[in-house]
């Protein structure tokens, strides 16, 4: 019976020891020689060991400084309308919000256009940092058309979300939102507020949500940190058509 290679054996115990926390988030793990004389191994060893730890997403080579732990990526579903609580809350976490910055200001082409208002209406711009167990995970923009946003922006907006206001306090359902997801580079104010370098990958999502009679009530820029969180989805294949007698 073959046994496993050597580098299988290094990459096993690590993974052990992040998996149960004794290498917890941050942790930088022992320099080469450290590991070479810890399993009795070659450096050409260690080194595959740690490009497999590299390539599961457990550790990352910062340069200068060495490899460390990785934070954990929560898996976040886009299935449905729902808002950042909620969405954490399911994952078992623990969401908060920092409040930056709430203001009345001129709707740019942007923001006008998803809210199907006037170029330079007034609209009331919210921005946030939402936690999950306390580490920064998005950047948030929300802008409202100015009857409803100054209403919302009159609570607390660390402590309620925006969704629940406009849902259960002021009778505003949510019935859809269309979203657009991109890969970007954290622009300055972003990555300031994510506490990342500037330029570091993060998902930007622009969402709209609507309320009843399609009237659109909520546009967001969301900034999430690219390093923290994926996004999955689960698509239906439409219905074929038969060449032979054109139904499906």
């Amino acid at each position: 019976m073959s046994r496993s290679p050597l580098y299988d054996r290094v990459e096993s115990v690590l993974a052990a020891s992040i998996a149960d926390g004794s290498l917890p988030p941050e942790t930088q793990l022992p320099p080469e020689e450290g590991l070479i004389e810890r399993f009795k191994v070659s450096r050409t060893t260690v080194r595959k060991a740690i490009q497999n730890l590299i390539e599961r997403g457990l550790v990352e080579i910062r340069r200068g400084k060495g490899t460390f732990v990785t934070q954990p990526k929560i898996t976040q579903e886009l299935t449905e309308l729902t808002g950042f609580v909620e969405d954490m809350r399911v994952l078992g976490r623990n969401p908060t919000a920092r409040l930056l910055d709430k203001r009345i200001l001129a709707a740019d082409e942007t923001v006008a256009h998803h809210l199907a208002l006037a170029r330079g209406t007034l609209v009331v711009r919210l921005r946030r940092v939402r936690l999950a167990d306390g580490v920064a995970m998005s950047f948030d923009e929300t802008y409202l058309p100015r009857d409803i946003g100054e209403k919302v922006a009159e609570n607390d907006l660390e402590a309620e979300p925006v969704f629940t206001l406009l849902e259960d306090k002021y009778d505003t359902p949510l019935v859809e939102a269309e979203y657009k997801l991109e890969a970007a580079a954290a622009d300055p104010v972003a990555a300031e507020a994510l506490r990342v370098p500037t330029g570091s990958p993060i998902f930007l999502i622009e969402r709209t949500c609507y309320t009843t009679g399609n009237r659109p009530i909520d546009y967001e820029k969301l900034h999430y940190r690219g390093d923290l969180i994926r996004f999955v989805t689960r698509l239906a294949r439409r219905p074929r058509i038969s060449r032979k007698t054109g139904e499906p």
